[in-house]
């Protein structure tokens, strides 16, 4: 039905060829096959301006004009790039939000229901609904990068394109209008402003890849204090991000002719594009959830170089493997740092994977949080038909089939219960004998009730203490190959 209405739009935009108050009549591209005029809000007060290339890369860019909060700068920083995208086969929908007059919720409302809208349609507009994008700029970089950390899973990007971008909602290093505007009465909330300002709410493999651009002479809005405190959230957090500055266009140019090294920037912004690699439409979706064992502790640029990076490598492009890991986290609802509270397991649930690989267990075995292992196997459960609903009530043991019975088909997700690796040492009280005496045993009843596949880490890492780091629980780079080598290995036989 959703798909239906939004099919019915698109025709009756096509005919009405609606064009928003105030913009400039311009010609479009030759590579532009349709252009259109979506209504975002009932009233109309929010649209999306639509440019279909002739030949779809399978690409899709939601642009987010600039203006302060105050007004868009929608030519310049909105449909003026429209040639170029559609000339690299990319669509392009340019988001003429509302003003959020201090309300936040509007702009931020219309941006992800544009989102919504091209993935919904992505079938019929020849986009592959794993490779939608966002591009902002100036304070519409602040609102794209809003939606990169805070929207939910559904509706966040898969890249990011920050052009000169407001991040910090703190107006005394930031642009002053910007911050009233989007904030209002909110200004004067030091969480709100901390919540907001984008480079603290950067998530380690949760926030999509970026891009900044930016020029040093920029005196609107600082770049050390915004683009740049954005690039080294990410680049601290581990997570893809280029940024380019440039020594002289000071602020506003966009795609503008005037600005002096466009040339250069888009040659570069094309390479980081094509540079991309975006899983398949139809690959097979391997949540890795945990904690700082999957998350890649100790290991540089860990979203690229953990096991679940290295185990995407192994699988190849028939899967998508994404990595939902996070450090210090436990299976325990009362443990000191339950996951089941996390962004990283709202995402993992809205992934809806095919394949789940599940690694928790090592930080429940400290004294302070296996003071409550009695509810372990509750809350291991509790994962489980969450995942899965329809074990919601244990498997029954199955009758003997008869040799013309057909084979059950596969209930999704596939769920791999790993016992935990041993801890070589028993840094921050990680205990092993807790590990192989209470939760490993637990782990292994609760598959067998359930139906599920283990995969025994702790047998059969035994032998690989070498592949450690010092501190005897976190694998290192090799250690990370092997875990890869071992989940893919059974994921395979599967």
């Amino acid at each position: 039905m959703k798909k239906l209405m939004i099919l019915s739009l698109l025709l009756l935009s096509m005919v009405a060829q609606a064009q928003w108050p105030g913009r400039p009549a311009e010609q479009t591209s030759p590579m532009t096959a349709r252009k259109f005029t979506l209504n975002l809000t009932d009233d109309g007060k929010a649209q999306m301006v639509c440019f279909l290339p002739v030949k779809p890369s399978g690409k899709a860019i939601v642009g987010v004009p600039g203006g302060g909060y105050s007004m868009l700068s929608n030519t310049h920083e909105g449909t003026l790039a429209s040639g170029w995208l559609n000339e690299q086969g990319i669509a392009y929908f340019v988001v003429n939000y509302r003003l959020p007059a201090g309300d936040r919720t509007k702009p931020m409302g219309d941006v992800e229901q544009g989102i919504r809208i091209v993935r919904d349609s992505a079938q019929v507009w020849g986009i592959n609904p794993h490779d939608v994008g966002i591009m902002g700029f100036s304070a519409g970089g602040h609102l794209a990068s809003v939606i990169s950390t805070h929207s939910p899973f559904e509706v966040r990007p898969d890249f990011s394109i920050l052009f000169y971008p407001v991040i910090s909602m703190d107006e005394r290093v930031s642009h002053v209008w910007s911050c009233r505007n989007f904030l209002g009465e909110g200004q004067k909330d030091p969480a709100l402003v901390r919540d907001f300002s984008t480079d603290k709410a950067v998530r380690r493999h949760l926030t999509p890849p970026a891009i900044v651009i930016m020029s040093s002479d920029d005196n609107l809005v600082p770049p050390l204090t915004n683009g740049l405190a954005y690039y080294s959230a990410m680049r601290q957090a581990g997570n893809e991000c280029a940024m380019l500055i440039y020594p002289t266009g000071g602020h506003g140019y966009g795609f503008g002719q005037w600005f002096p090294y466009r040339d250069e920037m888009l040659a570069t912004l094309s390479k980081w594009l094509n540079a991309r690699q975006t899983p398949q439409p139809d690959a097979i979706r391997v949540a890795c959830i945990g904690n700082s064992i999957t998350d890649g502790h100790g290991i540089d640029l860990a979203p690229a170089n953990g096991y679940p990076a290295l185990l995407q490598k192994k699988l190849g492009k028939g899967y998508w493997v994404k990595n939902f890991g996070v450090s210090a986290r436990t299976m325990l609802n009362k443990g000191d740092h339950p996951y089941m509270n996390e962004m990283a397991w709202r995402d993992a649930l809205a992934f809806k994977p095919d394949i789940v690989v599940i690694k928790l267990g090592t930080n429940d075995s400290k004294p302070e949080n296996w003071q409550h292992g009695s509810e372990f196997r509750h809350d291991l459960e509790q994962m489980i038909t969450a995942l899965r609903p329809d074990l919601a009530q244990p498997v029954k043991k199955a009758k003997k089939k008869s040799k013309k019975a057909q084979p059950e088909p596969v209930v999704k997700p596939q769920i791999f219960l790993c016992t935990p690796i041993p801890a070589f040492k028993s840094t921050w009280n990680i205990s092993d004998q807790v590990i192989v005496n209470d939760i490993i045993p637990i782990q292994q009843e609760v598959a067998r009730q359930y139906g599920l596949q283990v995969i025994d880490l702790h047998t059969l890492f035994a032998n690989d203490g070498d592949k450690m780091l010092s501190d005897g629980i976190h694998p290192d780079g090799k250690g990370a190959q092997r875990l890869a080598d071992i989940v893919a290995d059974a994921l395979k036989q599967q």
